[in-house]
Parts: structure tokens; C-alpha cells; sequence
């Protein structure tokens, strides 16, 4: 581990890193089991993308099954079975109309192909000014660099980088107490603005590493209608929402709407591979034409093997009661602590459960408190949150529940 800790770079972290890495020897369930014979239960579901938990003996099986066919082939003028048979999945699922698929291999990437999407979209329609985005303050779409251009440009993880990256307009946050206000604020900007903005892009519901917000479906509802009052695209990014996180399959569905472009990914296969993907209308994907984008992964047929096991065995199972039964154990254990003097806030939705605490945490202790009741979380700032494996079992939950209880 000394080596890791000299010479690996973990994310947001710096070399040496100050904060100790655990060694993950296996896993099961919905267990980490790391190195010490620590074992730990995974309340963050390895990013929120391990709906399954670890170690899943079907999706197991669809890699094992895939690789002594074909591990990879190049997407470009070639295409594959599972990679065909994952964009008819998507689009049987997604919300109406989204009936072209773009593949590829991250959620940053799915974002820098929506804007892309978009601003081409424009572009061939002869509005070649129509070069802005149009957010929510507090959103988080990733770490490249058009995804870092649309999170939010004061609170969130990229202000060093605010100096070279494309203006934008950010309107204000949606909450479950502002919608009025916050309609009124984005339409105040589309009407002044609009003949320079190519679309909106934000996250259905709950934003996510922006501060973990939780908003009222009704802003969804007023974002879908102002964008085609004043001709605007609406991308939505569901990379952490889709796949049943928030109660629904897909966070739109809260609203009852359906995007010009959807991005996906983290879920999308289980965890076990990167993958990520971005719909389309119709109308948008005849009028961009041809796409200058093609990640070498694209369409790789693991990744698409074992996606299309994930959602079989997501649509095939009772997810929805299972997500209900995780909300209600969250509600329960985490919405009395909104008494304490430490905390601000609790916020509870699906299978996502927030403690905002007055002062940031010491990552550090509060890690190592959390590891000695047997309970894997990343803390964030003033944010101590848990998204775990749909699988996971009431007496799980509740040791999470209380290891957050107990910070």
C-alpha cells in the first residue's frame, strides 16, 4: 500500500495522498471485503453504479460467456450482436421518442456528446449562434472539459479551471420549495438569451455530486415547456438517476417528460464496466448528420454483454418494491436526525439518502469511524450520503443508517 499511496493517483486526491486507500481483496454481495479481514457493507454502491451488488452470478456468467466469442472490435464500420441488441433495450425503456443511440464509455464523454449533439443540431439548421448552454446552479456533469463547463462554477469541484472554460448561463438551483422562483428565473434568462442558447442540460430530480439537491418534478415539467417555447434543446442527464435510484427507471419519469437527448451510464452495467450512452430524437440525429466523436470502446461488446444482463435482471426482479422498502428504512432512521444541532438537512429519495451536516467533515475520522462499524461511505464536503445495492437487506440498511447516526 505504500507504493498506492507514493505513486497511484486516486481521484480528487493528491500524491502521497493525506487520506488513507483500503485494499479491496474481494467482494460479494453487498460487501467489501478488505485487506485485514475488514469486511465492510458498500453503501455507496461503488459510485452508484452496483445496483446488483458484487460478484453476481448472472452478470457473472454474460462476461464469461461474451469473452471467448469476442472481448472487443472496433465500432467503426464493424458492429456487434450485444451492442445491437443493448440500443433496442434502451430505446424499448427510455422515454418516448428517444430512438437513436450513441455509445460510449463514460458519462463525462455521453455529456460531451450531448453538447456536441446540440450545438451541431443548431449549426446545420443555419443558427450558428446558438453556441451557449443554458443549467441549474449546483449541477455536476462530469470532468471533461465541455461537462466541467456546464457543473456549477462557484460551489462546485472545477473553479480552478473557470478561466479557460466556455461562459455559460447558470440559472438558480430548483429546490423542493423555490419551483415558482426558479421557473421564473430560467425563463427570465431564455427569453433575454435564447437566440444564443443551443439547450438546457440537467439532472432529473436529484442533483448529484453538486450537492446531492433534491427538487420538486413540477421544475421538470416547467424546464420541458419553456425549452420549446423558446427553442431550446433539453439534454437530461440521468448517469446517476436512471436504473431505478430515485424510484422511477428513469428520473424523468417523476415529470412525465421525454428529452431531445439522454445521457446515461454509471448503471448501466451493473458496475461491472465502463460504459456509458446517449440518445436522441429522431429530429435531433437527422438534422446533426454525421458525428465527428468515436471513443475507441465505443460499442464494446463486454461492456455490452454484460449491460444488457444488468437490465434484464433489473426489469426482471422487483426493483421498484425493493427501492420503496429501502426509501421508507432511510426515511425512517435518517429524517429524525434533522433535530440535532450538527445537521441541516436530511433529504431522502428512492434509494438515496442525505445527512448535510452544519460543518464539513474530516474525511479522515469520519472514514475510519465509519470503517470500524463496518460500513463503506465517501464523505463529501457537508455531505454524508449512502446510495446502496438495490439487494441490500433491511438489517444492512440499518447498520449504514446508524454508522451516519453515530457521525
Amino acid at each position: 500500500m505504500n507504493f498506492d499511496n507514493q505513486h497511484v493517483w486516486h481521484p480528487y486526491a493528491k500524491i502521497p495522498n493525506n487520506v488513507p486507500t483500503y485494499l479491496v481483496e474481494s467482494a460479494d454481495g453487498v460487501y467489501l471485503n478488505l485487506k485485514g479481514n475488514i469486511r465492510v457493507i458498500d453503501g455507496m454502491s461503488s459510485w452508484w453504479s452496483v445496483i446488483h451488488g458484487y460478484n453476481n452470478p448472472t452478470l457473472n456468467q454474460s462476461m464469461k460467456d461474451q469473452i471467448d466469442r469476442v472481448s472487443h472490435v472496433m465500432f467503426g464500420g464493424l458492429t456487434n450482436q450485444p451492442a445491437i441488441e443493448l440500443c433496442k433495450k434502451l430505446i424499448e425503456i427510455t422515454p418516448a421518442n428517444l430512438d437513436k443511440v450513441f455509445l460510449a464509455d463514460s458519462g463525462s464523454v455521453a455529456v460531451e456528446v450531448s453538447l456536441k449533439m446540440a450545438l451541431q443540431y443548431w449549426h446545420n439548421k443555419g443558427l450558428r449562434d446558438k453556441t451557449r448552454f443554458i443549467t441549474p446552479k449546483g449541477g455536476y456533469h462530469g470532468d471533461t472539459f465541455g461537462a466541467m463547463a456546464v457543473c456549477d462554477p462557484e460551489n462546485g469541484m472545477h473553479h480552478l479551471f473557470s478561466d479557460v472554460l466556455p461562459k455559460h448561463f447558470f440559472v438558480n438551483r430548483p429546490t423542493i420549495r423555490n419551483t415558482s422562483e426558479a421557473l421564473l428565473d430560467l425563463e427570465k434568462i431564455l427569453k433575454k438569451n435564447h437566440q444564443r442558447i443551443a439547450a438546457m442540460i440537467l439532472e432529473p430530480i436529484v442533483q448529484g455530486a453538486g450537492g446531492m439537491n433534491i427538487y420538486e418534478p413540477e421544475y421538470l415539467k416547467g424546464a420541458r415547456k419553456l425549452c420549446d417555447n423558446y427553442e431550446v434543446l433539453l439534454i437530461v442527464d440521468e448517469i446517476a438517476t436512471g436504473f431505478g435510484r430515485t424510484g422511477k427507471l428513469f428520473g424523468c419519469e417523476h415529470a412525465d417528460i421525454s428529452p431531445d437527448i439522454l445521457c446515461l451510464g454509471k448503471s448501466l452495467t451493473g458496475g461491472y464496466m465502463t460504459m456509458s450512452a446517449a440518445l436522441a430524437t429522431a429530429k435531433v440525429a437527422e438534422t446533426v448528420g454525421v458525428l465527428m466523436h468515436g471513443p475507441t470502446f465505443m460499442g464494446n461488446p463486454l461492456s455490452s454483454s454484460v449491460a444488457n444482463a444488468s437490465i434484464d435482471l433489473l426489469l426482471s426482479s422487483d426493483w421498484q418494491t425493493r427501492v420503496i422498502e429501502i426509501e421508507k428504512i432511510l426515511e425512517e432512521e435518517l429524517l429524525p436526525l434533522k433535530s440535532k444541532e450538527t445537521i441541516s438537512d436530511v433529504r431522502v429519495i428512492g434509494a438515496i439518502g442525505i445527512v448535510e451536516f452544519e460543518q464539513p467533515l474530516d474525511i479522515l475520522s469520519t472514514q475510519e469511524r465509519l470503517i470500524s462499524e463496518g460500513v463503506w461511505l465517501r464523505p463529501y464536503g457537508k455531505l454524508l450520503y449512502t446510495m446502496p445495492p438495490f439487494i441490500i437487506s433491511q438489517d444492512e440498511l440499518k447498520r449504514i443508517t446508524r454508522a451516519m447516526s453515530s457521525i
